[in-house]
């Protein structure tokens, strides 16, 4: 099964070789066919501490690295 990849922001860099990315889908509403935006924060492993609050990056799948890594960055 293929990895899933998303596209987030770097809300957060202040663990050694995390960095936590808040990722936002757009969908419409089943009822009131309204655009909806939903976000949701991802905790990814970033191994060199390259990325900083406000980077633009990708993140994929990976196995657990912590209790609440299940993420690692890919790239900007």
């Amino acid at each position: 099964m293929p990895k899933r990849i998303l596209q987030g922001t770097v809300t957060s860099d202040a663990n050694d070789q995390t960095v936590t990315v808040s990722v936002e889908r757009r969908f419409t509403h089943p009822i009131l066919k309204k655009t909806i935006r939903k976000s949701k924060k991802y905790r990814a492993h970033d191994a060199e501490n390259a990325f900083k609050v406000g980077d633009s990056v990708r993140i994929q799948e990976c196995a657990p690295r912590s209790k609440s890594k299940r993420w690692e960055v890919v790239a900007n």
